[in-house]
């Protein structure tokens, strides 16, 4: 089984996508968690560059016990015409006294003439020298040949020479980069295999480099890819099995431009794909826990339809698909979720067939349910959905619609009347009013209530009149509430979908209302997550309580709808 190095750049690299920012705590608390995931090289930044890198690295060298991995400084060769010793940048490398050092220079001689400025000779002297001086501060050295594989096209003979001059200075490895991301599969193998072959560069056997060259066979080969060819993953996994023993990404893609290579989906293909040792079975469990903390960190939403660990990754939403995954769970899936830290999901929608509400039914815990009552839902999503409804994001909405079809459901509170209100008071500005009365058992309630808009107001009612009966509903809040026009070429006679996610601190769900109003809509999708809430929620018992409620000033949802 071929071992393979895992050099994770998202503190580095990932930090040059747009959107993305670390604090020092972050970048701490990512390497801390890649080091617990089994990385081996974690890329720290380039210190000098920016006050925050300069920090990570001294507190990591104080704050961080790694069991596995190595944290990894990075920087550019020296000046042109400048000696190592004599090289500013080349003294901050030092100084962040990491273990590994990172040095990168450039491959392609239309980037030595025209961005250098220098002669080809001459950036051969500074690759040769940087790496040397660097290895004789007794650090681990890794250089990257940035631009390698569009220099390699240009002028594969100097390409090659660069190659050449950083082993000759020390290199422990030797990383080819597609920095542009331009090139395909086919081509980041055939340079590979060149290296191999013209070098001995990771072949495992002795190979001169030439008179005065040291052997090459035992220096690493790696591939540092960027996708804006969409094929990072591809070229990385390309680059294997030509013979790169090392490769280079980032959690989730991060990267400047479209991004570097994905080193989630890269981890799982090796693994579960091409056989290669990248770390054990229960870390590869723990990938999807590591792609959402990362995204979390960065306060970047989790792309769902990640492959291996977005949500959808492995959701089933077709009913003859679904058909298929009752009967076999690997009909339509490529590898087991579980091996990668997700799960099987079936959705539901105007798409399913019988099969996804008995799925659901079953997941639900809703077992008396008959075959009859499943085809009645089944029937009623259709209809919702033609009428704007979407259920698969909101499947608290679907569990109550399977559960009203029980000839002996009795829901927490019946809606008997509301009004919501939104005036401009002069110098006060806008404000928004609601009055809600419900029927809970034999009690109606009454309420009115204030909010920063009509929904919010509703929702503060709503609270008010079922609190004393229910208090544990306090414990509910929105996480989320999302508006879509359906038909926009109606303007302001447009039916909407309200999808409103909440949580009561340690789940969350999602309900669904839609209506030619906004307000109705909102109020589908709010009284559905409350009742929800009392229908599954252990801690909530029935509380007949006479006095009057307490206000609910405290109470925020975050939800304006003006």
């Amino acid at each position: 089984m071929k071992t393979i190095q895992l050099f994770d750049t998202t503190l580095r690299d990932g930090t040059q996508a747009e959107g993305v920012s670390f604090s020092a705590d972050d970048k701490l608390r990512i390497a801390a968690r890649l080091d617990d995931f089994g990385v081996d090289y974690i890329e720290g930044g380039w210190p000098g560059s920016n006050p925050k890198d300069m920090e990570f690295f001294e507190r990591a060298a104080k704050e961080l016990k790694l069991k596995r991995a190595k944290i990894v400084a990075f920087g550019s060769t020296c000046r042109v015409k400048t000696k190592p010793a004599n090289d500013p940048q080349i003294q901050l490398l030092i100084e962040a006294n990491t273990p590994v050092v990172s040095i990168f220079g450039k491959s392609w001689e239309m980037q030595v003439t025209e961005v250098l400025r220098t002669t080809l000779d001459e950036n051969l002297r500074m690759i040769r020298e940087s790496v040397a001086y660097v290895k004789a501060q007794g650090r681990e050295v890794i250089y990257d040949a940035e631009h390698f594989f569009d220099g390699f096209k240009a002028n594969p003979e100097y390409a090659l020479s660069t190659l050449k001059a950083a082993v000759i200075g020390g290199a422990d490895a030797v990383v080819l980069c597609d920095t542009n991301g331009g090139c395909l599969p086919w081509e980041i193998a055939e340079a590979i295999e060149t290296v191999r072959d013209e070098l001995g560069i990771g072949v495992g056997v002795s190979n001169q480099l030439s008179v005065n060259s040291p052997r090459s066979a035992s220096v690493t080969l790696g591939i540092h890819a960027h996708n804006d060819s969409g094929t990072g993953v591809a070229n990385t996994l390309a680059a294997v099995r030509a013979g790169a023993n090392h490769v280079q990404g980032t959690i989730n893609g991060y990267g400047e431009r479209c991004g570097n290579a994905d080193l989630v989906a890269v981890i799982a293909d090796l693994q579960l794909k091409m056989g290669c040792a990248v770390t054990t079975a229960e870390g590869l469990r723990q990938l999807a826990d590591l792609s959402h903390f990362v995204s979390e960190l960065a306060n970047l939403s989790p792309d769902s339809h990640q492959p291996f660990v977005g949500h959808s990754a492995f959701a089933h939403k077709g009913g003859t698909h679904v058909n298929a995954v009752v009967k076999n769970v690997m009909s339509y899936q490529h590898v087991d979720p579980a091996a990668v830290g997700n799960q099987t999901r079936v959705l539901v929608s105007e798409l399913s067939g019988k099969d996804n509400i008995a799925v659901k039914r079953e997941e639900f815990g809703l077992r008396w349910l008959s075959k009859e009552q499943e085809r009645v839902v089944l029937h009623q999503i259709k209809d919702l959905e033609n009428a704007g409804f979407a259920f698969e994001s909101a499947e608290a909405s679907v569990e109550l619609l399977l559960r009203r079809t029980d000839k002996d459901y009795q829901s927490p509170f019946e809606l008997l009347d509301y009004t919501a209100r939104v005036a401009h008071r002069g110098e006060r500005g806008l404000s928004s009013e609601a009055t809600v009365k419900v029927r809970v058992c034999d009690e109606v309630f009454h309420e009115v209530s204030e909010g920063n808009g009509p929904v919010n107001a509703l929702d503060l009612a709503l609270r008010k009149a079922i609190r004393r009966v229910y208090p544990s509903l306090d414990r509910i809040s929105l996480k989320d509430y999302k508006v879509r026009i359906l038909d926009s070429q109606s303007a302001t006679g447009a039916r909407v979908r309200v999808l409103i996610d909440s949580t009561d601190g340690e789940r969350s769900w999602g309900t669904v209302g839609a209506s030619s109003n906004i307000i109705e809509a909102s109020w589908r999708a709010l009284s559905d997550s409350f009742e929800y809430f009392l229908l599954t929620d252990e801690g909530t018992e029935y509380n007949r309580v006479e006095a009057e409620s307490e206000p609910l000033e405290m109470i925020q949802t975050g939800v304006v709808v003006a």
